[in-house]
């Protein structure tokens, strides 16, 4: 048996593999919205999508709470033939009186591949070390890679509003359009969000901005930034502390939480150290006048005002919608098939 695949971050995978997904992710949703609208005589003429996970169960090892990330979960396997299993905190041993290596052991034994989120990588990397099934990274204190997976998709599918070329959306039964080189701002904490981003949009031609305060907390970790590095990364991305200089140009507009889960006891500092850097229309004068904006959600007031987020600037539920297709490609190549590398043949549509 080949060595079983793993993904962490968008970092272990080639911009080429990275298209790949999200056009994997492009053709399962054309295939599967069809199944989920109300049924006619017209739905004889449906195709099923991939099946790759038929009597087979993905372990949700969820070490944190979640809504996207777990119903896109629950619902992608669904539609792939199988089942998830959710496994909370309060629910298996693990951590009270099972270690990661064991309880990796004996999920792996019983499931088909292990979907976790967790708190430190670390953990991750250990679950992955000694699970004798894929495991795919949900989550961690590092990266966040099924996030852009979802928001790849999402620009790809509207190309057209930053293309005047592009008149209209991708029509159905077409492969996705091509995304001219974008200007992407970033303005917020160094989260695990941001930490995929900087490994991904520069490889696919993007240029990154990134403002954040120059507190060393709120700055990119080490670890981050030495793949970053190692990529070729860090000569597309420019990164200071000043917001509005970050949205110079941008044609899109992106942050995430300021106060992530575990760091309650720091409101209070947290808001006054990110003072001036809310998305609103004022702070992106100087942007790209068709400028859209991203939120992984949930989303707090004091990110972005309501006139961005609920606006027509707003890419946001799409984009949510979008984790549910992505996760599911994920899904199929890591779990169903271990292909997640591409070494065997994907069907696409064609054109």
């Amino acid at each position: 048996m080949s060595a079983v695949p793993h993904l962490m971050s968008l970092a272990d995978l080639t911009a080429p593999q990275i298209l790949r997904i999200v056009n994997h992710a492009h053709y399962l949703k054309q295939v599967s919205v069809p199944w989920l609208a109300p049924q006619s005589k017209k739905s004889a003429r449906l195709r099923m999508p991939s099946q790759s996970l038929f009597n087979k169960s993905i372990a949700l090892l969820f070490a944190k709470r979640s809504t996207r990330t777990r119903v896109s979960a629950e619902t992608a396997a669904v539609l792939l033939g199988g089942r998830a299993l959710f496994l909370g905190r309060e629910d298996i041993q693990l951590g009270v009186n099972e270690t990661p290596r064991d309880t990796a052991r004996v999920i792996g034994g019983m499931c088909q591949g292990i979907f976790a989120r967790v708190g430190a990588h670390e953990e991750i990397e250990e679950l992955a070390r000694y699970s004798p099934v894929p495991v795919l990274n949900a989550l961690s204190s590092l990266w966040h890679p099924t996030q852009t997976l979802a928001d790849v998709l999402t620009l790809h599918e509207h190309a057209h509003l930053f293309d005047t070329a592009l008149k209209t959306p991708p029509p159905a039964n077409k492969p996705l359009p091509q995304l001219r080189p974008l200007t992407i701002a970033y303005v917020g904490d160094s989260t695990n969000v941001l930490h995929d981003m900087l490994v991904t949009y520069p490889r696919l031609g993007h240029k990154m901005r990134v403002a954040s305060p120059e507190k060393p907390a709120y700055q990119c970790p080490q670890p981050v930034w030495d793949r970053v590095t190692q990529l070729g990364c860090d000569k597309d991305i420019w990164w200071g502390s000043d917001p509005k200089e970050a949205v110079k140009g941008a044609d899109v507009v992106v942050t995430d939480t300021w106060i992530s889960m575990g760091q309650e006891a720091e409101k209070a500092q947290r808001l006054q150290d990110f003072a001036g850097y809310q998305v609103t229309e004022a702070l992106c004068r100087d942007a790209n006048p068709d400028w859209k904006f991203l939120h992984c959600l949930p989303r707090k007031q004091e990110e972005v005002d309501d006139q961005v987020f609920y606006g027509p600037r707003s890419l946001v539920f799409p984009e949510s919608d979008n984790r549910k297709w992505t996760i599911m490609a994920a899904f199929d190549l890591l779990f169903g098939k271990w292909d997640l590398a591409g070494e065997k043949t994907l069907k696409i549509l064609k054109e």
